[in-house]
């Protein structure tokens, strides 16, 4: 009788933690590990896949003399971030790699990101201090995301994803960051993808 209670007592325990698993609301679509990288943003400051360990983040690639999409991209993302003000998350970064690291220094992101009246700049990390070979190759090999320098003009070619990190430093999920439909970009999907994550993983 004592082993049977026993076995039962397992067997409940087994149950418990399979149906929390079965339970969670987060659903991870993608699986790409980011290798470590240490580089600086717009205050100055160095910034390493490690540091932004422990926390999502949500990234994306720009550049400051972009005329076409990193606009509308960095408002979009801007209002993401509203939406998470608004739900009372603070538990993630934003991380916006520079695809034109000769011309965007620290100082350069710093005003850019000026303009754009983001609720709260602090969880900013624009990046620079690489090469261009560098993010090109870090882009394609690492989120899949096109980066490509144009050698008819000053503007560089990158894809429009944002690409959502956990906090052991693997995407797990991608979005259109960029539509010419403001409602084709899922601002509310990303949100809610983010508070879900940190509300079943932090």
């Amino acid at each position: 009788m004592k082993h049977k209670l026993i076995g039962l007592v397992l067997l409940l325990a087994c149950a418990t933690v399979l149906g929390a698993c079965g339970n969670s609301k987060f659903k991870a679509d993608y699986s790409l590990e980011i290798p470590d990288f240490e580089h600086v943003n717009q205050r100055g400051e160095t910034v390493s896949l490690e540091s932004l360990k422990g926390k999502p983040w949500i990234g994306m690639y720009i550049f400051t003399n972009c005329v076409s999409i990193c606009p509308p991209m960095s408002l979009n993302m801007a209002q993401v971030q509203e939406k998470l003000q608004k739900k009372g998350v603070e538990d993630y970064n934003i991380v916006a790699f520079s695809v034109d690291p000769d011309v965007d220094t620290p100082e350069v992101l710093a005003n850019y990101i000026s303009k754009y009246n983001v609720p709260d700049d602090s969880k900013w990390n624009l990046l620079t201090g690489y090469s261009q070979k560098y993010i090109e190759q870090f882009a394609v090999k690492n989120t899949k995301i096109l980066v490509k320098n144009d050698p008819n003009s000053d503007q560089v070619i990158h894809g429009n994803q944002f690409f959502l990190v956990d906090k052991d430093g693997t995407i797990v999920k991608m979005y259109n960051g960029f539509a010419e439909n403001i409602e084709d970009v899922p601002i509310d999907t990303i949100a809610s993808d983010i508070e879900t994550y940190v509300d079943e993983n932090l």
